[in-house]
């Protein structure tokens, strides 16, 4: 059993090493892809801090603020869209509870 173990563990190091390593070949890969170093090049996600010490955020080259989530929050409380599958989830959940607490009361006797 300690072999397995042993063998299973060596495995998962030796794919996550892969995994990480594949990763940054790609990473390389693409950087010589492009054939030159590019300053204006962005990550995903970047997020800064201004001088006088508020944070400004970007996603994909698309500047985010704080009001832009506010208002998208707002318009979406003023929608009030139904989501089918949250209240089945909440419906089912419900019901489980409801058959669990009756259950438990049964076999106490309470």
């Amino acid at each position: 059993m300690k072999m397995f173990m042993l063998k299973s563990f060596m495995l998962a190091s030796l794919m996550f090493i892969s995994v990480l390593f594949g990763m940054q070949q790609a990473n390389e890969g693409i950087h010589k892809m492009k054939g030159y170093e590019d300053p204006e090049f962005k990550s995903a996600l970047s997020i800064d801090q201004n001088e006088n010490g508020s944070f400004e955020t970007a996603i994909l080259g698309n500047d985010i603020s704080s009001h832009d989530l506010e208002q998208k929050r707002k318009k979406l409380e003023e929608m009030k869209a139904f989501n089918l599958f949250s209240s089945l989830g909440k419906n089912l959940a419900d019901g489980v509870s409801t058959v669990v607490e009756k259950t438990v009361d049964l076999i106490t006797g309470k």
